[in-house]
């Protein structure tokens, strides 16, 4: 009986978290009748057919998957989608010329014809949403470790091609709670996707990485956009003959704006969280991941803005790749100090206290943690090889080119392969290349080899390094504790490889020949690091992989049956969801107190002319200093609410979300969340986590005032 009471006493005192103040990216097809009655306390006016109905349109046929990880909504009956101007950022940029810079001036069609094409992007409709637990827990019942993954792939492939046969539509198997539980999720797909409007990148990025992941923050990070179909309505390639799609449901947009401890929610695509993580995942994630991972990417970010801020023509070509690095350079070093201050990683040893003595007499959980334990102790000492490899090695933009090229060895080298093996590789490879010419800079990307060469072997154990290659440099180019050496090398890498030479590279592609490729430099490089990996440390990560998988599927398992009633939502894994919470303020330390809004007033008090971060188009000051506010002035502040926060539950895959009031209308785009709660990926602070949401009153007066594009205003279904 005493034994027991402990145990009682440590689950009492221990609490594993799950669905505390806002927290929660809930399932819309799954929303619990406890959840949906908090969200109707908080605000909410819609019934739950209304969020998520397959019979009838609802919430969920406004939004959509945009691109391959961001979110966007349907804001008119003629397909208008509003996302983050970041979001957009590679489609802006590709339509970006040095004559016709949109990225850097803006761009707004007045009217349809004027759209811009956008081959790269394509946008998501779900579909439906089935359970289908059973059908995967069938075909893999038994196994486990790398026999189960296999057959779950099986199964999955069966379930699909079922759901999808002579429909037209994708859909993928989603495992939920470690595997758990399996969603099927099903999607229709649209590929005519064209540039409506973008603000200027002075206004869509102001403040860039100083304020990234900052509040107050001032960006007016919002893209617009337009889907096309046929004239059925069905998904169609790009023709001058389609026309705008007219979706099931679009949202409103309300210009009533925000009041303190307003209800907010948010639907979109959480792209991936791991709140179920262990004290093993912690500590491997704050001693080894995310500080070399921050260190290696400062380094290739500092020889790419060298080279940026020098010529608008490379700022322009290096835009997207250097915004997708820096974003979470800033992030991954946030998360490890807010780990480390919340003391996350005593929290989860706490929690696993808790588990260990309610596990101690159930076979079936009793060793799980010592497994995680042992599991973590075998792959920790190649860790760091591993991040220096994927973010320093193959961070030089050449090096991983020259790393695909491995399928053109592989064809060329394999007995017996297919007659056209090798001309579908080469084939492969030389379109790659091209697209990879567009976007390589010479001068950063040598400067990004010679210094993460360097750092490998210096800070990478001798042992598991690629020894011959660093012996031949040595002997071909100087010490090995030196930096001209690296410098020297790198040079001559640059030019020498046939990546950077048409006429050795076609040479190549009309004779493919191993021996010519293994002793291109780049190739050789690039192969080096590569094989040295995938020969002797991936089998031990693929290991990991699958232990941890097995793991944590029983750690959640145990999880569930020692608090059955507790509200649970499954982590993120880029499938829509909804969260909601309020409009709130918040107090980040002592003395400092953040207010819920942030207006044009801050924006101004920013502006420094010409400067990198901080510039502003002419016609803004103008427009502010005239007190233009136009429909969008907020009365209480007697300005134009540029951004607000909110206590709601997102991360990254929300970016573009719609931020909707309790009538179901927009009021807002949600785009970042704030330094003081970067832990979130692994435990939600219900104090200071806060989501920062344009305000759409100011995207709708950026396109309006500042752009004149008052076609687009027409277009929406304002409420006031």
């Amino acid at each position: 009986m005493r034994k027991h009471l402990v145990v009682l006493l440590l689950l009492m005192a221990v609490s594993f978290k799950w669905a505390k103040a806002d927290e929660g990216m809930w399932l819309p097809y799954l929303l619990g009748q406890q959840t949906y009655n908090d969200m109707v306390k908080r605000g909410l006016k819609l019934t739950k057919e209304q969020l998520y109905s397959i019979n009838k349109a609802s919430m969920k046929d406004a939004i959509v998957i945009f691109g391959g990880g961001c979110t966007g909504e349907i804001v008119s009956n003629e397909g208008l989608i509003f996302t983050n101007h970041h979001c957009g950022y590679g489609a802006i940029a590709s339509a970006s010329t040095v004559e016709h810079n949109y990225l850097k001036n803006g761009f707004y069609a007045q009217n349809k014809s004027q759209e811009i094409s956008s081959p790269m992007l394509s946008v998501q409709f779900l579909v439906k949403v089935e359970d289908v637990t059973k059908q995967v827990e069938e075909a893999v019942k038994g196994l486990s470790g790398a026999e189960r993954t296999a057959k779950e792939q099986t199964g999955y492939a069966e379930i699909i091609e079922k759901a999808t046969a002579g429909t037209g539509y994708e859909a993928k198997v989603v495992p939920m709670y470690k595997a758990n539980q399996y969603l099927l999720f099903v999607y229709e797909r649209y590929t005519d996707v064209r540039l409506v409007g973008t603000p200027p990148e002075s206004i869509g990025k102001f403040g860039g990485d100083t304020d990234n992941w900052e509040w107050p923050r001032h960006t007016g990070d919002f893209s617009i956009f337009r889907v096309y179909a046929d004239k059925n309505g069905k998904p169609a390639p790009y023709s001058k003959d389609n026309v705008p799609l007219k979706p099931k449901h679009f949202l409103p947009v309300s210009i009533k704006g925000v009041k303190e401890n307003d209800y907010a929610m948010i639907f979109g695509y959480p792209g991936g969280t791991n709140r179920y993580e262990t004290s093993y995942g912690v500590e491997l994630k704050n001693t080894v991941e995310n500080p070399n991972t921050v260190n290696l990417r400062d380094v290739r970010l500092k020889a790419m803005f060298e080279q940026m801020k020098k010529d608008p023509a490379v700022k322009l070509q290096l835009a997207s790749s250097y915004a997708g690095i820096a974003n979470y350079w800033k992030f991954f070093d946030g998360e490890t100090k807010q780990l480390e201050k919340y003391h996350v990683l005593e929290d989860k040893r706490k929690q696993e206290a808790a588990f260990a003595k309610w596990a101690q007499d159930k076979p079936e959980f009793a060793s799980i943690l010592k497994d995680y334990e042992a599991n973590y102790k075998a792959w920790t000492p190649y860790a760091k090889g591993r991040v220096y490899l994927t973010e320093g090695i193959l961070g030089s933009p050449v090096a991983g080119f020259a790393s695909t090229l491995l399928q053109v060895e592989k064809a060329l080298v394999t007995p017996n392969a297919p007659k056209d093996a090798v001309k579908n590789a080469v084939a492969a490879a030389d379109k790659a290349r091209k697209a990879f010419l567009e976007g390589e800079n010479k001068p950063s990307d040598e400067k990004i080899l010679a210094a993460t060469a360097q750092l490998y072997y210096n800070d990478i154990p001798k042992d598991q390094q690629p020894t011959a290659f660093y012996q031949e440099l040595g002997s071909k180019y100087g010490s090995l504790s030196e930096d001209a050496t690296y410098r020297k090398w790198a040079a001559n890498l640059m030019a020498n490889t046939m990546i950077f030479s048409d006429a050795k590279w076609d040479a190549f592609v009309k004779n493919p020949d191993a021996v010519t490729l293994q002793a291109d430099p780049a190739f050789a490089y690039a192969s080096a690091f590569v094989k040295n990996y995938t020969g002797k440390y991936l089998p031990l990560y693929n290991q990991f992989v699958v232990k941890n998988n097995d793991l944590g599927r029983e750690y959640l398992k145990g999880i569930m049956q020692m608090q059955p009633n507790a509200n649970r939502y499954p982590d993120a894994n880029f499938t829509m969801r909804v969260s909601y919470g309020q409009v709130k303020p918040y107090s980040p330390r002592d003395a400092v107190n953040y207010d819920y809004v942030c207006t044009m007033k801050g924006v101004i008090e920013k502006y420094v002319p010409g400067d990198y971060e901080f510039d502003l188009p002419a016609n803004y000051v103008d427009l502010y200093n005239k007190k233009d506010f136009g429909q969008y002035k907020d009365a209480k502040r007697n300005d134009v609410v540029v951004c607000f926060i909110t206590t709601n539950d997102i991360t990254g895959g929300n970016s573009g979300s719609p931020v909707i009031n309790g009538n179901g209308e927009l009021i807002g785009l949600a785009f970042d969340g704030n330094y003081e709660a970067l832990s979130h990926k692994i435990q939600f602070d219900s104090n200071y986590n806060r989501t920062i949401c344009v305000d759409v009153r100011y995207v709708l007066w950026c396109i309006e005032k500042l752009g004149g594009a008052k076609n687009i205003i027409n277009e929406l279904k304002i409420v006031k």
